[in-house]
């Protein structure tokens, strides 16, 4: 039987010793991260600008749609990192690419971000680094601009079917490089003005979105779930479900991160959830974990009561 003893979600992460620590440490500026923000928001703000017209906004938002949602969200977050899904391999190549081209980084260094972050929220106490506290321009700063380098970090363990997986190790080393196939397509398609909008200004919002999401749902918002002993809650957005993809539903992710189902009710929009369905019905996705799926008994989560208020602000969602 399974036990939340050690959840596949966390198991990555391990203390060297009990001076392991995740509030002890220095943020520092990350050059690659930096210069390759600054990069295409200079293209996006100076190119956006004189090229805006309405196919450049259509390609825009239907590859953010279409890579957020098929890649961040389900190849990278759900499928890569969580493991709430199983999939054909050629098809878990081809979502996890699709998140890499959003622009964060390899799956890899992405499998690492994650897994810090969510390592330093279950403890008491955490840099503010992790945590998406304090003031909203030094979070983006950081978060855009800069890494953490702990005093005293955990040992990060990948299982060896990813880190030596040869497909895996490519996508890493070449991320950057992955947006040149489409930007090819892009070209050949509607010219420099697609490529602008297709690769530089979507990679600025899906960043920038990105992180401007996490911070919000690390502040306000609506609660179902307490969990005891963590340095930071997550709220559920309802406003937000459908724009985030499903990710907005962050209360319901930190009580069940290893459920592919991030929208819990049938009022909570959740795209991902959709798309998972639709590989299902198609016979591509099995193994599929949501909280009836999963083990029950997590000592720190503590379902919280449902007011009259919380059922009301949802059913205005988009």
């Amino acid at each position: 039987m399974k036990t939340d003893t050690h959840p596949r979600h966390e198991h990555r992460m391990q203390a060297v010793d009990h001076l392991t620590s995740p509030v002890e440490g220095e943020v520092v500026w990350s050059p690659v991260k930096s210069l390759w923000f600054t990069t295409h928001l200079l293209i996006a703000v100076v190119g956006g600008w004189l090229t805006v017209g309405v196919d450049e906004l259509v390609v825009f938002g239907a590859l953010t749609v279409y890579t957020l949602c098929a890649g961040h969200t389900v190849g990278l977050h759900r499928l890569l990192i969580h493991r709430s899904l199983v999939v054909p391999r050629w098809l878990e190549y081809g979502l996890v690419h699709l998140g890499t081209v959003v622009g964060m980084g390899g799956p890899l260094a992405m499998i690492y971000q994650h897994d810090i972050r969510d390592w330093a929220q279950r403890h008491p106490r955490s840099h503010d680094f992790f945590t998406d506290q304090g003031p909203l321009w030094r979070d983006w700063l950081w978060q855009m601009h800069a890494r953490m380098n702990l005093r005293y970090p955990p040992r990060f363990t990948v299982e060896p079917w990813v880190v030596n997986d040869p497909v895996y190790v490519w996508m890493q080393r070449t991320w950057m490089l992955q947006q040149l196939p489409w930007a090819l397509v892009l070209y050949w398609l509607g010219g420099w003005s697609w490529i602008v909008w297709g690769i530089s200004v979507r990679i600025v919002a899906s960043l920038t979105g990105h992180w401007f999401i996490g911070w919000l749902a690390h502040h306000k918002g609506q609660r179902d779930w307490h969990l005891e002993g963590h340095a930071v809650q997550g709220y559920n957005l309802p406003h937000l479900g459908l724009l985030t993809m499903g990710e907005g539903w962050h209360n319901n992710h930190h009580a069940w991160p290893e459920s592919a189902r991030l929208g819990l009710r049938h009022e909570q929009h959740d795209p991902g959830w959709w798309f998972i369905r639709l590989l299902m019905a198609c016979g591509l996705a099995r193994e599929v974990q949501t909280p009836a799926t999963l083990p029950q008994g997590r000592a720190e989560r503590h379902a919280l009561p449902h007011t009259r208020k919380a059922r009301a602000s949802a059913c205005f969602m988009f």
